[in-house]
């Protein structure tokens, strides 16, 4: 496979210089590293990168080259648009047309085509849209940063920026895959677009390189910073972005300089990008800057506060390096951050972090747990909890290990088998359902350690199926459906060919390479349910906390309940109410309310419904509470041999198959078990 990425903002290279300009920064990390590891892979034959052809002396005269090899599959193209000069990104839009005709003519005069187009951006999208009209190549878009949250952030809306909401909004509509990186992305941020469509909005973590830093490298750090500190043992409160208002950095100052304690124990160390003088570069990166060193100044900072004017690389590692020498913390303060590339190079570095609390942090702090989240306005609390690590060896020590130990599986590698994955689904003009005929059985599994746990036994079970093209197979689980299509493209499972998803208040049905969420069961399930009134009257519990906001959908009011003892307060409060509702608890502490008609079993009988399937014919795997209820209507049910306490009621009482295996052999041990009973005729059973 050929995959074209374009991207159109900023200075794209080889070795890229970061902050030079205002648009050179981490979304170039990620194009660069995302396509190294896809150009490795021996399913790609061709990774390439296509952006703008410019001319400017202090950027560099790699950007007036056509061509840059990088490595023998991966290279970079520039278009000349007719337009010369190095444009940022708000100026890109008037040239958008003509850079969009002189990539089609391009393209045109080649043998072959390329087979996807990723576009990172919405600019770039609108130019991978008109690629696809004119040339039948698909598209995948990844946006990066959103213009509603930032507006949101600001609490500012401008002319330019409703048009870029507009243009994120044609892009998200109009691609054949959207990629998101983290769960807040995928589930919140991109749905507040109203073209939102979730069925095709994919999330995939990026990965970083996990290059330890030579001892050189932390020698020439030192250096960098050595001339402006006085002293330069103590620990290093590090941050590292562009110099632009999202970035938060001016209130990170702040919050350094009005907390003494702070100045005593360490010292701050921001790299603001590249600077060729406070004065000279785009109008936002000059405004911040001066009013970063108009902070120092103000508060008599001097020789507490580092901000190199250049840095490269190398630097970079040895600094990462030395804040985590000297006990030190990384900081990522941003009014609305996407997702982070940074707070993971800090957990490669084993250096804990104290990051913002809106985006993408979220998702990788909690995973990682190797660090503080904090409200980004507040210059109080980011202070605090930056004291709260540095004067806590304990919890120092225990963030830092976290960040080692967590941070080993999120790898460019491991992206690019992802995004390969969707690409590949992309490119099939049509995925061919399994099987030429209806099914005759219908599998329904749960994911997390049921399906997941084991690889190889993951493995065994997917060969099984394939050859097997008389079982419908399906998957039901308490995961959105984002997080769930995650899991099964990341355990290379079988494509389902129903979701049930969120504790079985949401069915989609695999069609081709679209997903179609299934409207009948949701008119079947919303009778006499009212989420919000069940929500208002929970609100007020002291032993409820609500789930986060990408938990909470539609039919299901998600919490944390610690004490399974107030279980019957809960009960009572939203009987109450007088919804319809159910409750799941499951996993000691998972709370879901769900409308009385919804749940898995709920699901899985209107699945084999809509397949024609009787019950008897239907198969049901699981672990936990949360199977409960599926496990119970199954005629054929399946415990694996890792479940829960709560499910070895069932097999004892004769009412599910134990399984001697754990996780995916458990289900293939039980399939087998049940698919050779019902291929046996009664009078065989009999004898």
């Amino acid at each position: 496979m050929h995959i074209l990425a374009i991207a159109l903002g900023g200075c794209v290279r080889g070795e890229p210089r970061y902050g030079i300009t205002e648009d050179t920064g981490g979304h170039i990390t990620y194009v660069l590293g995302a396509m190294r590891a896809l150009a490795q892979r021996d399913d790609v034959s061709r990774a390439e990168i296509v952006t703008r052809l410019f001319e400017d002396a202090e950027l560099g005269g790699v950007h007036n080259e056509s061509s840059e090899r990088l490595s023998a599959k991966l290279s970079i193209t520039r278009i000349d648009s007719g337009n010369r000069r190095y444009l940022s990104k708000e100026a890109l839009a008037a040239d958008l047309p003509n850079f969009t005709q002189a990539l089609i003519a391009q393209l045109r005069g080649r043998e072959r085509l390329p087979d996807v187009i990723h576009a990172h951006f919405a600019d770039a999208a609108e130019v991978a849209r008109a690629v696809r009209d004119a040339l039948g190549i698909p598209f995948i878009y990844t946006a990066h940063s959103l213009a509603i949250d930032k507006r949101e952030a600001d609490h500012s809306a401008c002319l330019d920026l409703e048009n870029r909401i507009s243009q994120e909004n044609r892009a998200i509509g109009s691609a054949d895959a959207v990629v998101g990186s983290s769960r807040d992305e995928c589930e919140r941020q991109l749905l507040q677009y109203p073209a939102a469509d979730e069925t095709r909005i994919h999330c995939i973590r990026p990965g970083i390189e996990q290059v330890s830093a030579a001892p050189e490298d932390i020698v020439e750090a030192e250096k960098l910073i050595a001339p402006f500190l006085r002293d330069p043992r103590k620990a290093i409160i590090l941050a590292i972005a562009r110099p632009v208002r999202k970035k938060n950095l001016v209130t990170l100052v702040e919050a350094y300089a009005r907390n003494p304690r702070l100045q005593e124990r360490a010292n701050l160390v921001i790299l603001p990008g590249l600077r060729r003088s406070i004065g000279r570069g785009e109008a936002e990166q000059v405004a911040v800057l001066r009013e970063l060193v108009d902070t120092i100044d103000r508060h008599d900072l001097h020789g507490k506060v580092a901000y190199p004017r250049q840095h490269d690389p190398s630097q970079v590692r040895g600094l990462y390096a030395l804040a985590r020498k000297t006990g030190g913390v990384f900081v990522n303060p941003a009014l609305i951050e996407p997702f982070g590339l940074t707070i993971l190079e800090a957990a490669a570095n084993g250096l804990p972090v104290v990051a913002t609390c809106r985006g993408g942090p979220k998702d990788i702090v909690g995973e990682i747990e190797h660090g503080i989240l904090v409200e980004p306005t507040d210059h109080v609390a980011i202070g605090e909890a930056i004291e709260a690590l540095l004067s806590n060896p304990s919890a120092w020590q225990i963030a830092s290990r976290n960040a080692q130990k967590n941070i080993v599986g999120l790898t460019w590698s491991a992206y690019a088998s992802s995004l390969r994955k969707v690409a590949g689904s992309v490119v099939r003009s049509a995925v061919v359902r399994r099987g030429s005929h209806a099914p005759r059985t219908l599998l329904v599994c749960d994911i997390d350690n049921t399906l997941t746990g084991c690889r190889k036994s993951a493995d065994r079970l997917s060969r099984y199926l394939a050859k097997h093209d008389d079982i419908a197979f399906a998957v039901a689980t308490g995961r959105s459906l984002v997080e769930a299509r995650r899991l099964v493209r990341d355990w290379d499972l079988p494509e389902p060919m129903a979701w049930i998803t969120s504790v079985g208040t949401e069915i989609h049905w695999s069609h081709g390479r679209q997903l179609k969420a299934d409207h009948s069961y949701a008119e079947r399930i919303a009778d006499r349910w009212n989420g919000d009134a069940v929500r208002v009257a929970l609100q007020s519990s002291a032993f409820l906390t609500a789930q986060g906001t990408v938990d909470q959908r539609r039919f299901k009011a998600s919490y944390f309940l610690d004490d399974p003892s107030k279980l019957l307060a809960v009960r009572h409060a939203v009987s109450a109410t007088n919804v319809a509702a159910r409750i799941v608890f499951s996993h000691e502490r998972l709370l879901d309310i769900l409308p009385a008609k919804a749940g898995k079993a709920a699901a899985l009988s209107h699945v084999a419904e809509q397949l024609g399937l009787p019950m008897d014919r239907v198969i049901a795997a699981g672990d936990s509470g949360n199977d409960l209820d599926m496990l119970q209507e199954c005629p054929n049910a399946i415990v694996v041999a890792n479940c829960e306490p709560e499910l070895r009621t069932l097999s004892t009482r004769g009412r599910a198959y134990q399984a001697r295996s754990n996780h995916a052999a458990g289900v293939l041990e039980g399939l087998e078990v049940y698919l050779d009973k019902m291929n046996t005729s009664p009078m065989e059973q009999a004898a």
